[in-house]
């Protein structure tokens, strides 16, 4: 009999109104798993937003448990994994044939990347409608954003909030420690740049290292 471990992810209020909700994933699942006489031995919920997955915790445990008791990971829909083509090779690769989606006829790799270039550009289409959305709101003259964040508190609270949970994200813990020790000695902020890229490090939206970026990180450290 398999051994299924079931992912479900939402990212958004919407979801739940379109159908792919919590509850909605997780019926999905089951029904697939009852038809296939397999087991779901237990089910990882993600409810943070997050369309990088190095800041989903709950995948991570997910992938790792799959990895080291031989079950598979099961999705309701790929795009619960990402909309993300290199994400969504990055996942396959972890875990090769231990990896179902109940949309997919199969997880040959072939099959996957044709899904996920349609879920790749499903994310860029949503990306282009918010953005004429957001546009065209302006120009009604409509003030976008959170109002108790227009304050000087509120501008100052959401910058503690940023710089908070940038000095927890673990990613940048590492960068940290290492930018300190080079600057203890003497070297310019381009070249720890060009260190950090080289020694494999990247930013946690898994983007290089600039100078600039690795100044700002300094002054708030």
């Amino acid at each position: 009999m398999k051994n299924y471990l079931a992912y479900i992810r939402v990212s958004t209020k919407g979801q739940e109104k379109s159908g792919l909700g919590l509850d909605a994933q997780r019926a999905i699942i089951e029904h697939y798993a009852k038809a296939e006489n397999a087991t779901i031995i237990d089910t990882y919920v993600e409810t943070e937003s997050g369309g990088d997955i190095s800041n989903r915790p709950k995948l991570k445990e997910a992938i790792n448990y799959c990895i080291k008791h031989d079950c598979i990971l099961i999705v309701a829909k790929l795009d619960r994994l990402s909309r993300d083509i290199e994400h969504i090779f990055k996942i396959k690769k972890q875990l090769g044939h231990k990896f179902k989606s109940c949309d997919l006829p199969d997880t040959e790799t072939i099959t996957v990347g044709i899904y996920a270039i349609f879920a790749q550009r499903e994310k860029e289409i949503i990306s282009i409608r918010t953005k004429l959305a957001l546009e065209q709101k302006k120009k009604q003259g409509v003030v976008l954003g959170k109002p108790e964040n227009f304050t000087h508190e509120g501008r100052k609270a959401g910058a503690d909030t940023r710089k908070r949970k940038a000095k927890e994200n673990p990613i940048n813990t590492r960068a940290y420690a290492f930018i300190q020790v080079c600057r203890e000695k003497g070297q310019s902020f381009a070249i720890i740049a060009e260190q950090l890229n080289q020694s494999g490090y990247t930013t946690p939206k898994g983007k290089p290292f600039l100078r600039q970026t690795v100044e700002r990180i300094y002054k708030n450290i």
